[in-house]
């Protein structure tokens, strides 16, 4: 069990006991003494964040912690998540931060961390970070002469554009599409607008106004009515909104219709079988929607399920030398470019098959969605799922829902919630079987 870590990096309440200037200096500075390599004469971190008004308290703590542990830090100002990813590599950092509490709304924050080939934290490099974070201080300071020095770049934008594009033909253009972009008020606002427009797109661009309180505030992935009132109002072709480190993507057709993660797996997934660009098969998510299952089943393509968390879709997709993986959520991760989830990447691909007078609607149609109710139950204690009496719930629902659908009852892995997900085309006997399990955490 870890201490800090969750299932996508560190996250929480601003100024609360996990996420506060004391705390960020020592997991700074333990991450600084993890990575730092001997045989490297300077070691280097690089440092992103997304928009929040407490990035500016964070991330000083963070730089400190890190140059008092020896290592030079590049700071970038606001980037989305697989930017930072991609930096890392490119600049052969040590290890790379980002200071953000995606999705979250603007009091929480946090950090994702990854190591020199861009990959975020295995569990167990997380746990050896742990037992230094709650060691003495002391013992990680370096000599006065050894300290690290900190320098901010304001490239980081151009040079995270100009490596999504190598990704693609020299010749793409857009100039026939119309695009809707919601940036959430998040880490993509400056790129995503930059990315698209220097393509030929024509972008209505909404969410790129951030003022440190309003990022993912009814905007963004986890807000589509904004996106779909634009897209009805400036009859676009196609909607995009990214979330607060613009690391997931939604799509909203030119029909106003909401297009989840999942569509997208399937339809990239297809366009890459008959490009013979898909390597091994699809990986996806206890999430994951039933219907793209047997679909990828109906059209031979290998599909396994992970735990949910992007950085447990890559571990899987790794392991099996797959090149495609995501969640339901729009974390989508393209392994024949990328580490993590990159909502703009993800977009590009999109729209480089679009550009050939197709509808997007079109592109998407490729199952039926499986009827799917999520509930998010607010808790003190993640562990009451761990009760007699839930278990037994738990198990009565799937024995109800045996042959008929599925139940899936998890920990929230960044926040104080008990998920309950079931899919069924049986819509009462879904609610019925969720009813029971609710009745055994609210008390």
């Amino acid at each position: 069990m870890k201490k800090y870590f969750g299932t996508d990096g560190i996250r929480g309440k601003v100024n609360s006991s996990l996420i506060n200037g004391e705390k960020f200096f020592k997991f700074g500075l333990a991450a600084g003494a993890y990575f730092s390599n001997p045989k490297k004469k300077k070691p280097i971190a690089v440092i992103a964040k997304d928009t929040r008004l407490s990035g500016y308290t964070l991330e000083p703590a963070l730089v400190s912690g890190l140059t008092s542990s020896g290592m030079h830090v590049f700071t970038f100002g606001p980037l989305p998540t697989n930017g930072l990813a991609m930096i890392t590599k490119l600049m052969r950092a040590n290890m790379g931060i980002m200071i953000t509490a995606s999705h979250n709304p603007f009091d929480d924050n946090g950090m994702k961390l990854f190591g020199p080939d861009g990959m975020k934290l295995s569990d167990k490099i997380e746990r050896k970070i742990e037992k230094i974070i709650d060691n003495k201080t002391e013992k990680y300071l370096v000599n006065s002469h050894k300290l690290g020095r900190v320098k901010r770049l304001e490239t980081g934008t151009d040079l995270y554009i100009n490596i999504l594009k190598k990704n693609f033909p020299k010749k793409l253009n857009l100039k026939n599409i119309k695009i809707v972009l919601d940036c959430a008020n998040g880490a993509g606002y400056k790129a995503g607008p930059k990315l698209f427009k220097s393509l030929g797109a024509k972008v209505i661009s909404i969410g790129t106004k951030p003022d440190g309180l309003n990022i993912n505030k009814n905007c963004g992935s986890t807000f589509p009515k904004k996106i779909k009132s634009a897209v009805k109002k400036y009859n676009a072709h196609i909607g995009i909104a990214l979330d607060g480190d613009a690391d997931r993507i939604i799509i909203c057709d030119e029909k106003c219709n909401i297009v989840d993660g999942d569509k997208i797996i399937a339809m990239l997934a297809q366009r890459w079988k008959e490009k013979r660009l898909l390597k091994g098969g699809v990986v996806g998510t206890l999430m994951s929607n039933y219907g793209l299952e047997k679909y990828f089943e109906q059209n031979k393509i290998n599909f396994k399920r992970a735990d949910v968390g992007d950085r447990y879709v890559k571990e899987l997709m790794k392991k099996n030398n797959f090149n495609l993986g995501g969640e339901q959520s729009g974390h989508i991760i393209l392994g024949k470019f990328a580490t993590t989830g990159d909502g703009l990447l993800v977009a590009l691909e999109i729209l480089f098959s679009l550009r050939k007078n197709k509808k997007t609607s079109d592109l998407f149609n490729l199952f039926k969605i499986t009827p799917q109710i999520l509930e998010n139950i607010t808790v003190k204690d993640k562990n009451i799922i761990n009760t007699t009496e839930c278990k037994m719930a738990i198990k009565k629902a799937n024995e109800l829902m045996k042959g008929k659908g599925r139940m899936l009852v998890r920990k929230s892995g960044t926040e104080s919630k008990i998920r309950i997900m079931g899919e069924s085309e049986n819509i009462n006997l879904l609610r019925d079987c969720i009813k029971i399990i609710k009745k055994t955490i609210y008390k």
